[in-house]
């Protein structure tokens, strides 16, 4: 349960803080040094306890965040504002655990390579963010016809304003899971590691014999992938590259 870990680490990492506080070993005067050694502990505590990657500069930065908005003095209409911003945004990542992340230019073109291999198709993003994916490829593969499902309201709308007058995709708002996928020639995915063995389930049970599944830095657990793609761009990134319907797990499972 990530919000049952999320509040064990800022606990443990308060008491932790706390104790070093009472002992006089924490170093200055003032509230900062506090602030400071309870994120760095309450981030330790969060890789202790495994939580996901991302979760980490949360833990890191949301008690010096804290103290740092006190001092501001600011309308507390503005914070309303950023936590309404902030829900559009993410909106059911809470429950899905599948953060915001957007699909670089390097990784278009890599995605690109398999469109070239036939003139026309359907390509499916699910949780296409802002459409960073789908509008450039639109643009360069009019053959091609694009789809994109998004759950979070402001990327979702972000994503049909700058779409706007693209006549082969189409953006849908709500859950990939309920749209059935036996239509699309190509489904790419950009989740995270939680909703990857799902992901596999659903595209082996509804996707088109192949029909190929393409999935940004997370692969799916103990499957095999056709191939693995580098992207060039500066943080490695890999696609790892499944044909559903062949799909076969890892020797030893």
């Amino acid at each position: 349960m990530p919000l049952a870990k999320a509040l064990a680490a800022q606990l443990l990492a308060l008491a932790l803080v706390a104790a070093a506080g009472r002992a006089g070993l924490l170093p200055g005067d003032g509230l900062w040094p506090a602030a400071i050694a309870q994120g760095l502990g309450a981030a330790g505590m969060a890789a202790l306890l495994r939580a996901e990657r991302w979760w980490l500069p949360i833990h890191l930065s949301f008690v010096p965040a804290l103290l740092a908005a006190t001092q501001l003095a600011l309308n507390p209409l503005w914070y309303l504002a950023a936590f309404v911003v902030m829900a559009l945004v993410y909106w059911s990542t809470f429950r899905t655990r599948v953060p915001l992340f957007l699909s670089n230019r390097q990784t278009v073109a890599v995605v690109a390579q398999h469109l070239d291999a036939q003139p026309s198709g359907v390509l499916l993003d699910i949780g296409s963010g802002t459409g960073s994916l789908l509008r450039p490829l639109a643009r360069s593969h009019a053959g091609w016809r694009f789809v994109g499902i998004e759950s979070a309201p402001l990327p979702h709308w972000l994503a049909g304003l700058m779409a706007s007058g693209q006549g082969n995709l189409t953006l849908e708002r709500g859950d990939f899971f309920a749209r059935d996928w036996g239509e699309f020639d190509i489904v790419y995915a950009f989740l995270s590691p939680v909703p990857m063995p799902r992901v596999w389930e659903k595209a082996r049970r509804e996707m088109k014999p192949g029909a190929l599944l393409l999935s940004n830095s997370f692969p799916v657990p103990d499957v095999e992938p056709v191939r693995i793609e580098p992207v060039a761009d500066r943080r490695g990134t890999h696609l790892y590259v499944y044909r559903p319907r062949l799909g076969k797990r890892r020797k030893g499972r």
